[in-house]
């Protein structure tokens, strides 16, 4: 039985720059299938090609055995492909009804929009993904970005213009969507399988992978380097092969570590969520923060970067550290990158040199009143060297940037600080292996340094791999402080249940 989509020969190439070269891909009816790879890897090329948004070079297309074009948007649509890109593709001005059957005819009574009918069909199709929060009156320009994606994806895979698809293609579909919302979509791409759809996902997300797909294609360099069972692979070999480094790479070698020196002494620290913190933090030392959510991790965090108010006895290096607000905390040698780094971390609309300064405007200007541009772009070209940006340049905005590369952003702005202590909160989350590799090895060389770090990830294999101690929270409260060397995955989720269990 052939593939229900086979792709062969796909090649593209800019000024003489392959971004795609002979690379291949095949689906199965009933099959969610895995694509993953670098950022340049050539996944959304590849993507944009069977979009009909992209033109080709050379490609070979098969549907259900038959030989197919696709030149434009409109001929992909018509033979049964829908698409969710990564991208946002919204019409802001428009409702909710609108955008969701902005490829359909809009239901028409005496010659004009039926608004009362549009507006019903839409809160059925929103429904179906047990949307019922979301108006369908309400202009798009008002939603949130998880909001705005759960529309896109009621528009692509429901409704009558969708009864018919075959192929759904899903580029980052949960990186705005809670858990709950994400449990959804999947049970979504369940029933599309049971229909005889192909899901083609595209995810850096190898949790979601692993829980979701039958198959796994891997790019790199623009060609496929593999298609195989998810049963017949493991984490560490996607890593591999999509990086050319092994897993103990990734995280990098760390040795039998001795520790002298206290960094931070809390003593004593309680908010309205912390009750009973209490550790040391050595120079050098990368101590991990693990718990069930609502444990209390970024909290922790935002407490000792004084984002949030808190009660608390803290030394310093021996002295008295009080964490009063984030701009003290800056001027005290901290460093922070948040969990919402779009929200919380970047200016998006600004520049990458502009993101770089914003802490340290005082030292960039003069008398803190006037800027000093070339040294703020100099300093923002020599930090972004080093945690390996790409980009076009310091003058482009940072909204433009892979998140990967906008996490670096975060990065870099919190090296131009030379921290005594960084606080990270899910430094990997949203970010391709690639990434990571530069982000971890970014983080063990400030250790290496003798900056004190504290991780809070929601990733154990990340928490594994990087930290010397794991601090487990439940609720808010200490539990528990291990060494993470010898320690197993397991042992680690297991002792977060059991401080549940316990409780």
């Amino acid at each position: 039985m052939p593939p229900l989509l086979s792709v062969q020969n796909a090649s593209k190439s800019y000024s003489g720059n392959k971004v795609l070269d002979n690379a291949w891909l095949e689906l199965a009816s009933g099959e969610a299938h895995a694509l993953m790879g670098e950022n340049g890897a050539g996944k959304s090329t590849l993507i944009k090609l069977l979009a009909g948004v992209v033109t080709p070079d050379i490609i070979d297309l098969k549907l259900n055995g038959t030989p197919i074009q696709i030149r434009s948007a409109q001929e992909a649509f018509v033979l049964g492909l829908r698409f969710i890109h990564q991208e946002l593709n919204v019409v802001p001005q428009l409702s909710v009804a609108e955008n969701l059957f902005l490829q359909s005819v809009y239901p028409k009574r005496f010659g004009l929009v039926d608004w009362r009918s549009l507006n019903k069909k839409a809160k059925t199709m929103l429904s179906g993904l047990g949307i019922e929060h979301i108006a369908p009156e309400k202009k798009m320009a008002r939603l949130s970005t998880g909001d705005k994606m759960l529309v896109k994806i009621a528009a692509a895979l429901l409704g009558e213009a969708n009864e018919t698809a075959s192929v759904f293609v899903l580029d980052e579909p949960t990186a705005a969507l809670s858990s709950e919302e994400t449990g959804r979509l999947f049970e979504l791409i369940g029933q599309l399988k049971t229909r005889g759809c192909a899901v083609l996902y595209v995810s850096h997300r190898l949790e979601e992978i692993f829980a979701l797909c039958e198959h796994v294609t891997v790019m790199r360099d623009g060609k496929t380097v593999a298609s195989k069972a998810i049963s017949e692979t493991k984490q560490s070999e996607l890593i591999e092969l999509m990086t050319g480094r092994s897993l103990q790479q990734v995280y990098g070698k760390r040795g039998e570590s001795v520790f002298q020196d206290v960094l931070l002494d809390i003593q004593r620290l309680e908010s309205q969520k912390l009750k009973g913190i209490k550790f040391k933090l050595f120079k050098g030392e990368i101590v991990g923060l693990a718990g069930l959510a609502g444990s209390g991790r970024s909290e922790l965090l935002r407490a000792i970067m004084g984002v949030d108010a808190s009660r608390h006895e803290i030394l310093l290096e021996g002295q008295p550290f009080l964490a009063s607000s984030p701009s003290s905390s800056w001027e005290q040698g901290l460093a922070f990158v948040p969990e919402e780094r779009r929200a919380e971390g970047l200016v998006l609309s600004h520049s990458v040199a502009n993101n770089v300064a914003l802490p340290h405007l005082n030292q960039m200007s003069h008398g803190g009143v006037v800027l000093k541009r070339r040294l703020q772009a100099k300093k923002a070209r020599a930090l972004t060297e080093q945690v390996r940006l790409k980009a076009r340049g310091m003058g482009q905005k940072v909204k433009e940037l892979s998140g990967g590369n906008q996490q670096k952003v975060v990065f870099a702005r919190a090296l131009a600080a030379s921290p005594r202590l960084l606080l990270l909160d899910e430094p990997g989350r949203g970010v391709d292996v690639g990434a990571k590799v530069d982000i971890y090895t970014f983080i063990r060389q400030l250790s290496q340094k003798g900056t004190g770090i504290i991780l809070a990830s929601s990733d154990l294999t990340e928490l594994l791999g990087l930290c010397d101690r794991i601090l487990i929270l439940h609720e808010g409260k200490q539990v528990a402080l291990v060494k993470a060397q010898g320690l197993s995955q397991a042992e680690l989720l297991g002792l977060c249940y059991q401080t549940k269990a316990a409780a």
